[in-house]
């Protein structure tokens, strides 16, 4: 039997923010078996933890219901939480396949990890060249920044439109957006002071619309500070989730100037919501 934890990741709130599913004892698996678990609990991403070694806690591995990730931002988070609470930690060190990645947990006065922040691979940029077949696909007439395509893992492209009811009001043509490229598309926008609205589409990567995407929130801050939108150090809040009714919070700060990034730091929180084995 295997072990597995579900959790909701971004939220505090149970059947909010974005799925996981934790195989908390998977060095039996072979990989043709993570993935095909994977396709089989049909959650945005599953996590299979292998021992860890003298520079982290555990070896985690990461699987879409198509393919295996490098990093991604919820799985990190939440799966710091598990292992956080096995253990007993109050920093978790992930060994991923950007890295080892740290997560710095915060317990309440009963003991319990109420919020967690993980460093994040800086990410690479470069431009994105179909600007304006997605702007069409998106149903845009313009972006508020120039369009660019972060990498930290993942691939994401971020738009900034002017606010954050232009972004809620995106119905995205979702064919036109897949034969774009297999990355995914953030469109966000402000809604409050530190605080943006924000969307991800990945069609051509299986997701219609993302409930909480932790990898892209990094990015979107790194847009913001080298276009002269955020100060370095100041923590962002991102509201995300909401037109599919599964609203997430994620919280990030970038430090570094516009030429030189030095830190990406992305933070929120995560409940369990079950548990059980797979008899495999």
């Amino acid at each position: 039997m295997h072990a597995y934890e579900v959790l909701d990741v971004f939220t505090t709130t149970p059947l909010e923010g974005n799925q996981l599913a934790v195989f908390t004892e998977a060095e039996q698996l072979p990989s043709r078996l993570m993935q095909a678990v994977a396709r089989e609990l049909n959650l945005s991403e599953t996590v299979f933890l292998l021992p860890g070694d003298s520079e982290c806690d555990a070896h985690a591995r990461i699987f879409t219901t198509t393919a295996e990730l490098p990093f991604a931002g919820h799985p990190t988070l939440g799966t710091a939480f598990v292992v956080g609470a096995a253990k007993g930690l109050d920093t978790v060190r992930l060994r991923t396949g950007a890295g080892v990645i740290e997560v710095r947990l915060i317990r309440n006065e009963a003991g319990e990890i109420v919020f967690g922040e993980m460093d994040q691979p800086i990410p690479t940029i470069a431009p994105f060249a179909q600007v304006e077949a997605l702007l069409a696909a998106l149903g845009v007439k313009r972006a508020e920044l120039p369009i660019e395509t972060y990498t930290n893992g993942p691939s994401h492209v971020v738009v900034a439109l002017a606010d954050g009811a232009a972004v809620a009001a995106l119905t995205p043509d979702q064919t036109a957006l897949g034969k774009l490229g297999t990355f995914g598309f953030n469109a966000f926008g402000p809604s409050g002071e530190a605080s943006y609205r924000t969307r991800m589409f990945g069609p051509a990567i299986g997701v219609a619309e993302d409930p909480a995407t932790g990898s892209a929130a990094g990015p979107i801050a790194v847009h913001l500070l080298r276009h002269g939108r955020l100060a370095s150090g100041v923590t962002i809040e991102l509201l995300q989730g909401v037109e599919i009714r599964r609203p997430s919070t994620l919280h990030a700060t970038v430090v570094g100037s516009p030429e030189q990034i030095s830190a990406v730091r992305v933070g929120g929180s995560a409940v369990r919501v079950a548990h059980g084995h797979y008899h495999l």
